[in-house]
Formats: structure tokens, C-alpha cells, sequence
């Protein structure tokens, strides 16, 4: 990395197909970049900039792939890829305010450097968990499939990132549905410190394609021809015959993993070596020897180059910083929906909570035509609560989709479609299992319409909750861990009524919800429910019982569990509130009706700690607590995982704590 001149190593640039203005851009195409990047250290050392990733010697990918793909066509890249930005022709001081944190950049100042997607030019940006967004291009190109618009996307990742399980689970998922993704490993040599040899122990990563049954490829990436004409004729031949390839392009990262990070963990004599195959500097080397590129032409690119960087960091300077507006924030967390009341018709038929969802999801199918399911065992076997029997037969499988174990591949699919125009409602086989797709519910679909305006139109249904002898890993009721992230919405019903309606609104809404669903009430639970399609709002609370004695707030099996107990304490008098919907909280309804009793029960069936009962006490202490007449009371179930053994289970689930602490309450 030092400043003495390295000799020049010529690559073999089979040119002969291309013409000289194709030479001249892709020269150009790298030449941005790098003058962009040689200008951002100068700014980093000033303290103009924050940080930066940089992609010096590595420009002929980045470059190389977003010239041969359409302007339409989807590419998902990394914190070294600014090649792709400029290769879409994104105006700099878009870039240089989005560095910055300024209002006209990407993220309005709430995601930093390359963390920003764009639909204006058709680039997802990624995530510091750096996995997800190879599921994330599954889900892109299972919806160009389903288009059948011959459209393929690519997404890039390093060789560090491609240790990761979401990669894997990508990576099967597309060769399973013969999805168009061109999958790019950066193999540049080191994580942050860490070298390739500490990290994987195939020869090449390309390698492992094979295991997947996915064709594969090893590409010089220091070589700005042989990427561009092995991409283009792949893409070209992934249009025709749609399929993933993965490719892994040999380069270096010549640069810290971030500038504070140094190079001083890496040999010298590395350095060296592949300082010599500077992408650019050969080119631009070749191109002179063959009488493509004068100096005066490359005077006047570099002269061109360097005054529109300077032009263009002048408006991002002079642009005012972005002034905090908490309405402005709180407002973005989640993509405006107007809900639209679609009345009940009169005829009705009585069904079990279970038959109520898969009705609602039935008529939801056929409204939305755009909508896609996705979940272990939901086709030919209609799932293993038999919601989604027929299902295949009426939609067909294109529609209902079948997928491998792998919920963290599929959640990321769900947004890549909703990125592409589609819904989708994704069935977690027990809610329990939604810890191995947590990552991109908590930190792609919560967080892209905040971070960068991108909807996420994705329902997760989550069939939950004790009381069936399932054990530790089929019990849980784990909504509070979705009602801590803001960008989620939570809805959990109790009756058929609501479940069908409630359902209706999940999916109509394009922010992500996660749809709960208690095991124990699919079939014990019955009830008069309109035939046709109908919606019910989403944050509003049922007033199931009123009275004058004691509020009672629950939700989910715990409503059932409270009006056995009130029909057997047939003297108490109380306001029953099923609150329907746990985000957004009908704080209202709760407010209104402490006030009336000054007694609060509230009873979930989660553990104590941690639980939405915790939130929904501090929330009345803070705004009623003139109005209390007793503590309030939060009835929860032990702090032990759920047991299997039946009389174990019913000591733990807090139905049998219920009456005793709405007694004390009521005697306070």
C-alpha cells in the first residue's frame, strides 16, 4: 500500500467482440469510482465524513455486473460496491448528502454509507447482518418468475459473509425453485482481520454450488473483460433459461475492512502482489497500448470526473443538516395504510377459530392475486393444521409454496417480494421456530420503511401458546418479543369473528404483521362467522363484558380463561377487554375504562417478565393513576420454559392464578 510506483502485470483482455466505446465506458465506468473514493479519504482524514468502506482494487465487479444487467433489473449490493451506484447513474450529491446524513440523501439521516435501497434505480441496499440479503434476491427473482418478465437480479456478498447460515439457506432455496439470482462472492482475502484460510476450508467458494446443484464459476475479479463477458453471457442465458448461478470473483481488498481498521495484519509482500493487478491501472494500461485511449482523452475523463465531484459535494455541503422532528420520525416507522372497512354480510355459518383463518386466508387469495404463501408442508399437505388443505388445488402450487426448512431464508424471500410488487403471508410451523428467521423480521422488515421508505407487505402467522402437552419448543407465546420492535405490527384474536377479519386487514396492510394464532382454540373454540370477505380494524380493542368493579385486560386464550372465571364469580361486575390487536395498542379503550373501575387485572399466558402486561401496567400508572383504587395486578405464567407433562403444564400456565389475584384486587 505504498506510495512507490508497482509494475504494471498485462491480464489477458480478450476484447475482440467488443467495440471501442464499450472499452472506453467500462474504463470510464471504474475510473468514477476510484477518483470518488480517492476524494472520500482525503474528506475522511478532514473529518468530513464518518466512515468508509473501501473498494479500491475492486472496482471491475461492481462495474463489470451492473453494466451487463438492465436499468430495471434488480442488483443488491455490498459497502464496497460503489461501482454499482454509479454505474445506475446515481446524481452525486444523492450519494455524497446520503454519506453525510443529509436530507437529500437515501435514509434522511438514519442509515449511514451503503445501507440504503433505492426503487428509483433499482438497488436494495444491505444490512450489517450482511446474510439476509441473499434471501432477500430470492424473493426478487420468485417474483420476476412468477412475472415471467425474463428479468434476473444479482446480489453480492464477501467471503466472509458467505460463512453465514442465511447464505446457505439462499443458496438452497433458489436451487429448489430454479430462481434467476446471480450470486456474487467478493472473495477479497480477509474479513476484518481474519484470512480466507480461518474462514472456510473448500479450495474455492464457488465450490460449494456444487453441493446446491447450482451451476458455478470462478472469475478473475481484477479483470474488467472477463467480467463483463462471462456475466453478460451468463445473464443473458439466466433471461432465457431461468436459474441461479453463484460466481466467486479472486480479488483483494486492498484497503482496512473500514480505514480505522489499517492493513497492518496483512503481509506486505501480499500487498504488493496485488497492487500489481490493479484493475484500472492495467486497464488503462492496455487500452493505451492498443491505441483505444489517448492521454488526452484520459486528461479530459479525469479533468470531466473530478469537477462534477466537486460540483456535486458543493450542493451536499451547502445542503442545511436535517433538523430533528419527532412527528416527522415516529411517522415514517410504518408505511401509510388507510384502512378500508369492508362490512360483514348477514349470512353466517358457524366454524371453529381454525376454519375461520383458513376462510379468511381462502378469500384473501382471491382477491389478491399478487399474493404468495409460503411454509413448511402448506401445499399437497395443506400444513400440519391442515389451514391451507385445498389450497394447492385452487391456486396452485406457483402460489402455495412448499419450502425447505429454512425460515430465515424465507422471511428474507417474503421482502424480497413485497420489493417486486407482491404480498405474502409466511406460516411459521409452530411460533416457537420464528427464532431461527428472527434476524430478518427484526431487522429487515421492521426497519426498511424507517431506514429507506421500502415497504414490507408480509404477514408471518404464528400458531402459539400452551396447554396441548407440546413442550418446550411448540408452547410458546411469544408475542412481547415483536412488540419491542418498532415497524412491527401484532395481532392476536381470540375468537373466529375476529381472527377471519383481522386476518383480512393483516394482509391488506403492506406493513409486516406477525398474526398470532393459539393451537389450544383452532378447535375448541366455535362461533357464528359471516361467509363473505370483511375486514376489522387493526388497534382496536373488544369490550367483551362492561362493568363497574374491576377492568380485566387479556388477549388470546386468556380471554376465554377470564370469562370462565367471571361466569363462575357470576357477582363481579367488569369491564372484559380482548385487546385484539397487542401493536398498536388501544390505549384508549384501557385508559377509559380504569377510569371507570380504579381495578386493573391484567392477565397474559407469556411469563411475567419481559411480557406486554409490564408495558400495559406502566402505562396506566404513568396516565391513571390518580384514578387506581388498588394496585394493579399482572397474572402471568411461571418463569420456567413450558413443560411437557400435562399436570407440569397447568401449573405453569397462569389460567390457574387468574381467580385468586381478581379476588385480591377486588378485596383491596
Amino acid at each position: 500500500m505504498g506510495s512507490k510506483t508497482l509494475p504494471t502485470v498485462h491480464f489477458n483482455y480478450q476484447t475482440k467482440d467488443l467495440d471501442d466505446n464499450t472499452l472506453i465506458s467500462l474504463y470510464k465506468g471504474m475510473l468514477k469510482p476510484r477518483l470518488i473514493e480517492e476524494k472520500m479519504l482525503i474528506l475522511l482524514r478532514q473529518g468530513k465524513i464518518s466512515k468508509w468502506f473501501s473498494g479500491i482494487g475492486q472496482e471491475a465487479i461492481a462495474v463489470g455486473i451492473t453494466t451487463v444487467l438492465d436499468k430495471d433489473e434488480y442488483i443488491l449490493p455490498m459497502h464496497r460496491n460503489l461501482g454499482v451506484f454509479t454505474s445506475r447513474d446515481i446524481p452525486l450529491y444523492r450519494l455524497f448528502s446520503q454519506w453525510q446524513g443529509k436530507a437529500n440523501g437515501f435514509t434522511k439521516g438514519r442509515d449511514r454509507s451503503f445501507h440504503f435501497g433505492t426503487q428509483e434505480f433499482n438497488i436494495v441496499g444491505m444490512i450489517s447482518h450482511l446474510g439476509p440479503q441473499f434471501g432477500v434476491a430470492d424473493g426478487i427473482a420468485l417474483a420476476n418468475k412468477l412475472k415471467g418478465n425474463n428479468k434476473v437480479c444479482a446480489v453480492f456478498t464477501g467471503e466472509g459473509g458467505a460463512s453465514e447460515g442465511d447464505i446457505h439457506e439462499a443458496l438452497n432455496v433458489a436451487s429448489v425453485w430454479d430462481l434467476p439470482v446471480l450470486f456474487c462472492i467478493e472473495n477479497n482475502g480477509y474479513g476484518l482481520s481474519t484470512p480466507t484460510k480461518e474462514q472456510y476450508n473448500c479450495e474455492h467458494l464457488a465450490d460449494r454450488g456444487k453441493g446446491y446443484g447450482m451451476e458455478n464459476y470462478i472469475i478473475d475479479g481484477n479483470n474488467i473483460i472477463e467480467v463483463y463477458t462471462k456475466v453478460k453471457e451468463l445473464v443473458e442465458s439466466m433471461r432465457t433459461n431461468p436459474r441461479p448461478v453463484l460466481l466467486e470473483f479472486k480479488t483483494f481488498r486492498m484497503r482496512g475492512h473500514e480505514e480505522a481498521s489499517g492493513t497492518k495484519y496483512v503481509p506486505q509482500q501480499l500487498l504488493d502482489e496485488w497492487g500489481a493487478k490493479d484493475p484500472l491501472e492495467n486497464y488503462a494500461a492496455y487500452l493505451r497500448e492498443n491505441n483505444i485511449l489517448s492521454e488526452e482523452d484520459e486528461v479530459r475523463f479525469k479533468t470531466e470526473i473530478v469537477h462534477e465531484i466537486n460540483e456535486n459535494l458543493d450542493l451536499a455541503f451547502a445542503e442545511p443538516k436535517i433538523e430533528p422532528n419527532e412527528s416527522v420520525e415516529l411517522n415514517d416507522v410504518f408505511h401509510p395504510f388507510t384502512y378500508q372497512e369492508i362490512t360483514p354480510n348477514e349470512t353466517t355459518k358457524e366454524l371453529r377459530l381454525i376454519d375461520a383463518i383458513s376462510e379468511g386466508l381462502k378469500q384473501s387469495m382471491e382477491r389478491h392475486e399478487n399474493l404468495i404463501l409460503m411454509g413448511q408442508d402448506i401445499a399437497e399437505y395443506g400444513g400440519v393444521f391442515k389451514i391451507t388443505e385445498g389450497f394447492v388445488e385452487a391456486f396452485g402450487k406457483a402460489r402455495v409454496r412448499n419450502t425447505p426448512i429454512c425460515e430465515s431464508a424465507i422471511v428474507s424471500a417474503a421482502m424480497g417480494l413485497s420489493i417486486n410488487g407482491f404480498k405474502s403471508v409466511v406460516e411459521m410451523q409452530f411460533a416457537d421456530f420464528v427464532t431461527s428467521g428472527f434476524n430478518p423480521i427484526i431487522n429487515y422488515l421492521a426497519k426498511s420503511h424507517y431506514r429507506w421508505n421500502e415497504k414490507a407487505d408480509v404477514v408471518v402467522r404464528m400458531p402459539c401458546g400452551a396447554g396441548v402437552s407440546a413442550g418446550p419448543f411448540h408452547s410458546q407465546t411469544n408475542e412481547a418479543w415483536f412488540t419491542h420492535t418498532p415497524g412491527l405490527k401484532v395481532v392476536y384474536p381470540a375468537f373466529p369473528y375476529d381472527a377471519k377479519g383481522l386476518l383480512a386487514t393483516s394482509i391488506e396492510d403492506p406493513n409486516p404483521v406477525l398474526f398470532f394464532e393459539h393451537k389450544a382454540l383452532y378447535r375448541s373454540i366455535r362461533q357464528e362467522v359471516p361467509t363473505d370477505y370483511y375486514t376489522l380494524p387493526l388497534g382496536k380493542a373488544a369490550l367483551l363484558k362492561e362493568g363497574g368493579d374491576v377492568t380485566i385486560i387479556t388477549y388470546g386464550a386468556g380471554v376465554h380463561w377470564a370469562l370462565e372465571t367471571l361466569h363462575e364469580l357470576s357477582e363481579v361486575s367488569a369491564d372484559l377487554i380482548d385487546l385484539r390487536t397487542l401493536m398498536p395498542l388501544d390505549t384508549e379503550a384501557i385508559f377509559a375504562s380504569v377510569k371507570k373501575t380504579g381495578r386493573v387485572v391484567i392477565l397474559q399466558e407469556d411469563s411475567r417478565f419481559g411480557g406486554i402486561a409490564s408495558d400495559i401496567s406502566a402505562l396506566i400508572s404513568e396516565s391513571c393513576f390518580e384514578h387506581l383504587d388498588a394496585p394493579i395486578k399482572r397474572v402471568a405464567s411461571m418463569e420456567t420454559p413450558i413443560p411437557f407433562a400435562a399436570q407440569l403444564e397447568t401449573q405453569y400456565l397462569s389460567k390457574g392464578k387468574f381467580k385468586e389475584a381478581l379476588l385480591d384486587v377486588l378485596h383491596y
